[in-house]
């Protein structure tokens, strides 16, 4: 047993880049979040946030963001709760959002890499600030900020960079990383000088403990160490944040994750998978040095992997996730007494979301509960066998053969058994499919509830669309009056 998670906040992450909740529900979530034992919210805006003048272009163009009034009653909410927001802004890498817009395309460190902001000259940093100050006016009590800088894929191979990185002895990437991370933290505290900013750790991971020493970033933020895996290297994990204590970043961060670091296109998590992470982190939280100051943890819960990618699992199905990650931090294991917490909060008989049962009317307990039991259900039908792997079946490979489909010779008896089973697949489909897209268009927007379907359903759906056009194809040759054709 590990000792619960040290004083320091617990932030709960929410990935706004993809399937972004109506208000209503947003707020429904965040009284949960508290009742679960969060402290604050890592609130990942990309483009729901309501950007103005020029950065407007900046908003979603899918469905509308989130309007000032909105953003408004998001903090108000929070604050009712005890719930301290913390935007994170991405200020180098994952800028997907920003410079994907033709307009600002000439800012990316490589043209065919969206993600990476160049950093050089003013421009950048002028963006980056203009960003950063829309965000921080319309958040009047903030106290902290997270400047992103994780993943800045491909930095060093721009031909300014290339220039930069030639035109004096000894100039690194690690070197053009940090001057621009450093002037970014530089620039907020010199606007802002209460703010707390804090960072991604990946991209000085391997930098040496003189490098980061001499960096310019001690006392300008805090790093985040984020890891998902639930094998978690414990010493290791150690090491790396001893490390930034010994170069002067004594103040930092862990980050776990409650959804969305499984694969880019998971539909339904593993609460295990999670908590298994979760108690990793809490066994590195016990094992570091008093030199470390551990600040707090973020359950980061990733919508997609990057703005361009797929949907990961939605929030409904994540809850009882979140719920088991949130309680193993307060009592410092998971046990059977942690899982029976667990239920008696949410209201179902299970932490796995796949194997819960209600136990409790009370919606409240949790919000978006009928979503995540069908999508539960559609998930279970369309990974069926039978369903999923319906054009390898022994039949269509017998007797539909891409052979026999061009020269339409046919069975009647087996086409018509074929027939019959995919219509009745497609039918219980379309049942399932029409009651997940109501229910979601209710939490979601319906270009959430259209690209959720377009992502999961429609292929294992065109397989069996295909066949039943192949077998009327192959059918009309055995009606009356038609030749049936033979090898």
């Amino acid at each position: 047993m590990s000792p619960a998670w040290p004083a320091g906040q617990k932030l709960v992450h929410l990935d706004l880049k993809g399937a972004p909740p109506k208000m209503d529900y947003l707020l429904k979530l965040m009284e949960v979040f508290a009742e679960l034992g969060a402290d604050g919210l890592l609130l990942e805006y990309e483009d729901m946030f309501p950007y103005e003048g020029e950065l407007k272009v900046l908003q979603a163009s899918t469905h509308s963001a989130y309007s000032p009034e909105e953003v408004v009653s998001i903090q108000e909410a929070a604050k009712a709760k005890g719930l301290e927001i913390v935007p994170l802004i991405q200020t180098f890498g994952h800028m997907e959002f920003v410079l994907k817009h033709d307009s600002l395309r000439d800012m990316r460190e490589v043209e065919h890499c969206l993600g990476t902001l160049s950093p050089h000259g003013d421009r950048p940093l002028q963006l980056v600030m203009h960003m950063l100050t829309q965000v921080v006016e319309r958040h009047p009590e903030l106290t902290t900020l997270h400047i992103g800088a994780d993943e800045v894929y491909l930095l060093g191979e721009g031909e300014e960079s290339r220039r930069w990185l030639l035109g004096s002895p000894g100039r690194s990437v690690e070197q053009l990383f940090l001057s621009h991370v450093t002037a970014v933290a530089r620039a907020v505290k010199t606007t802002w000088p209460h703010l707390t900013v804090l960072m991604w750790d990946d991209m000085m991971r391997d930098m040496s403990q003189d490098t980061l020493r001499d960096s310019g970033l001690v006392g300008l933020v805090q790093p985040m160490l984020w890891d998902y895996n639930p094998d978690l290297d414990v010493n290791k994990t150690v090491s790396l944040l001893e490390k930034y204590s010994g170069a002067g970043l004594v103040d930092v961060w862990a980050a776990s994750s409650f959804k969305g670091s499984t694969c880019v296109h998971t539909c339904v998590p593993s609460s295990q998978r999670h908590v298994d992470n979760t108690l990793r982190w809490l066994t590195v939280a016990g094992s570091v040095s008093p030199a470390v100051h551990l600040k707090g943890i973020a359950l980061t819960g990733w919508q997609r992997y990057d703005h361009l990618s797929v949907l990961c699992e939605l929030l409904p199905v994540s809850l009882p996730s979140l719920a088991s990650c949130l309680q193993t931090l307060l009592d410092g294991q998971f046990d059977a007494e942690t899982r029976s917490t667990i239920s008696s909060k949410l209201g179902v008989s299970s932490v796995e979301v796949e194997a819960m049962e209600r136990i409790s009317k009370d919606s409240a307990l949790f919000p978006g509960r009928f979503l995540a039991e069908i999508i539960v259900d559609l998930n279970s039908f369309l990974n069926s066998e039978e369903v999923r792997y319906f054009e390898h079946n022994m039949f269509l490979r017998g007797w539909l053969s891409p052979y026999q489909r061009q020269r339409k010779t046919a069975n009647p008896l087996i086409m018509m058994q074929i027939q019959n089973q995919a219509a009745a697949f497609l039918t219980e489909l379309q049942q399932k499919v029409e009651r997940v897209r109501a229910e979601m268009s209710r939490l979601y927007p319906q270009s959430t509830a259209q690209e959720w379907e377009e992502e999961h359903v429609w292929p294992v759906r065109a397989p069996l669309q295909t066949a039943m056009e192949h077998i009327t194809n192959c059918l009309k040759g055995t009606l009356p009056g038609r030749t049936l054709q033979t090898f």
